[in-house]
């Protein structure tokens, strides 16, 4: 069950994306289930259609879901470290935008992984 905290500053559609991606990175939803209906999930939470609409929109642009014409949204294939790997590229993109060259952070990720394994 997706749970929304109306103190939160994100919007409500992230909201609800972010708690099905944990979800699916838990395990609790696994490839090929079946997502619940744009009315339904509106019905639980009390909240637009068209919020979930857009939720599920964002989920199936970054590959969380699918959707099948007449059937509805399923959980996609995904390896539990996707989510990390886009996490990254993110980061990345943001630090050579501000002028970081991509050889500055490969030496700063190889300086975290040589400050780990002494630390072990």
């Amino acid at each position: 069950m997706i749970h929304l905290d109306h103190r939160d500053s994100r919007p409500v559609y992230v909201q609800i994306g972010d708690g099905f991606k944990a979800q699916i990175c838990a395990g609790v939803l696994q490839e090929g289930d079946k997502m619940p209906s744009v009315r339904e999930l509106a019905y639980q939470l009390a909240i637009n259609p068209n919020t979930i609409q857009r939720a599920y929109r964002e989920l199936e642009h970054e590959g969380w879901i699918y959707s099948v014409p007449c059937r509805g949204m399923f959980v996609a294939a995904r390896s539990r470290e996707d989510p990390l790997w886009e996490e990254l590229d993110r980061v990345v993109q943001k630090l050579t935008a501000k002028g970081i060259s991509r050889q500055e952070i490969i030496r700063k990720l190889e300086e975290g992984d040589t400050d780990h394994a002494e630390n072990v």
